[in-house]
């Protein structure tokens, strides 16, 4: 055993916030952004696609769409997210966002139903990715204090993207202003500018110095270190920074496989497990089932136009962005566990009294808008914390692949299913099929907020090593 001793998370956790901690937000919350951007313009053009001057899709197939994209991001994770704690945070976010940039392209050129499900597929495996190692990233260098927010914050900006593509469809499905041969083309473009702009800002960004030095790189810890500190001094005017309290013993020689990953979430933590799926594949139905048919919700029920489906998922949007963003700091404030079980429950009952009125008749187009976009916005601050609590509460040596499986199964079980079965429902013009499907999703949310409230971790504060000991540590 090589054990050394190390201030590296103690001083990282001691940071006062800086332009170094902004730069980190902005590079990495592109990777909400996009998808946002991908999940919305495919909800909001999925009308259009149905067209024959697009591709022909039926309603099935727009949800099969959907799911292909989810399968895509399962397999990603799984992949990248191996690869991530194997081979560091920042190589594989660079590789990852190269790669959706290639796959979005290449959709934009589907000419068919197999050609567009192949590349939706490949677009999504970039996504998927991208959450391990962004999400890791995110943990490991920002300080604990600002941790909630800030993670919350930057997976909120989901909605930011999904306010793009609601804009963008608004104007790319008027037929008036571009052709509508194109229109839905151009829309898939937007995203690779997007992505191949970040990708300059993703290089400022330096690899985690935690997971250097479990990973016996610990000379490159400390010079990354160092040069973070200078760079914060300077900003200060040459003030000293905080002491770090503290620090810790491990041994950066010992290695990882997957016995330690099925060992350590099946045997040292099974609860924080059952956590973590529980609120993953919640929030996955019910956030898949929503965004990628509610399009075909407001055409097939309110007749609304495929053009103007872009003004309805715009305020939603909104509401979105704006509970993760002010609901953010209460994580920080009040705590993860009452927080996480509040925002559940209340989104479960939001979704199910929408559904009730849709049934009865009492909802036009403008009103069941309103309901989704109060639901949403307390909704959105619950769904992003399901990604800020499995990457707090399992080891360092681990995260990203944690992260991966989470996702994997809250994604397969919950957010693959939901289109396809909401789309089903709704190509029946029953209303009572809809609210079957909004009633499951909210006996899911319901049903996650009781296992956090009873197994829930509260990690509000807490340095990362405190919550979950690094494989490493030696006593």
């Amino acid at each position: 055993m090589a054990q050394i001793a190390t201030n590296i998370p103690q001083r990282l956790d001691r940071l006062p916030w800086s332009r170094w901690h902004w730069v980190i937000v902005i590079g990495l919350g592109i990777t909400w952004i996009l998808d946002g951007l991908e999940v919305t313009m495919v909800g909001s053009i999925g009308a259009r696609l149905k067209d024959a001057s697009a591709l022909g899709l039926s309603d099935e197939a727009v949800g099969n769409a959907a799911t292909s994209y989810l399968v895509g991001a399962v397999a990603g994770s799984l992949v990248f997210g191996y690869l991530t704690d194997r081979f560091g945070r920042k190589r594989l976010f660079i590789i990852t966002l190269g790669w959706y940039v290639a796959a979005t392209l290449l959709t934009a050129f589907s000419w068919n139903e197999p050609s567009f499900l192949v590349f939706r597929f490949l677009t999504g495996f970039g996504i998927g990715g991208e959450y391990s190692a962004i999400n890791s990233t995110i943990d490991e260098l920002i300080p604990a204090a600002h941790r909630g927010w800030v993670d919350l914050a930057i997976n909120g900006t989901y909605w930011f993207g999904a306010i793009l593509g609601s804009g963008a469809s608004i104007l790319l499905l008027n037929p008036h202003v571009v052709n509508q041969a194109y229109g839905w083309r151009i829309a898939f473009g937007i995203g690779a500018v997007l992505a191949f702009g970040i990708i300059f800002v993703r290089e400022g960004i330096p690899e985690s110095p935690r997971w250097q030095i479990t990973h016996d790189l610990v000379d490159d810890a400390q010079r990354n270190m160092e040069a973070i500190e200078s760079g914060i001094r300077r900003e200060r005017g040459g003030d000293e920074l905080p002491e770090p309290d503290g620090e810790m013993k491990l041994d950066p020689k010992r290695r990882h496989g997957f016995a330690d990953i099925l060992k350590t979430m099946v045997k040292t933590y099974p609860e924080r497990t059952i956590v973590v799926f529980s609120l993953m594949i919640a929030q996955a139905f019910l956030y898949n089932a929503f965004v990628f048919t509610d399009s075909l919700v407001l055409t097939n029920f309110f007749k609304v136009a495929p053009s103007d489906v872009g003004w309805y998922t715009l305020p939603f949007s909104i509401g979105n962005l704006a509970g993760a963003l002010i609901l953010g700091r209460l994580f920080d404030r009040i705590g993860r566990k009452p927080m996480i079980a509040f925002t559940y429950a209340f989104a479960g009952a939001g979704i199910l009294v929408t559904g009730v009125l849709f049934v009865l008749g009492a909802l036009n187009a403008v009103t069941i808008t309103l309901c989704w976009c109060v639901t949403f916005f307390v909704a959105s601050a619950g769904a992003s914390a399901a990604y800020l609590t499995v990457s707090e509460i399992f080891p360092l040596e681990i995260r990203a692949m944690a992260i991966a499986l989470v996702y994997s199964v809250g994604t397969l079980v919950g957010g693959a299913v939901a289109p396809s079965f909401y789309g089903r429902l709704i190509a029946t013009k029953e209303p009572n099929m809809v609210l079957v499907g909004y009633a499951v999703a909210a006996a899911l949310m319901f049903g996650a907020a009781v296992v956090e409230m009873r197994y829930g971790v509260e990690a509000a504060g807490r340095k990362l090593e405190d919550i979950a000991a690094p494989l490493g540590a030696t006593v």
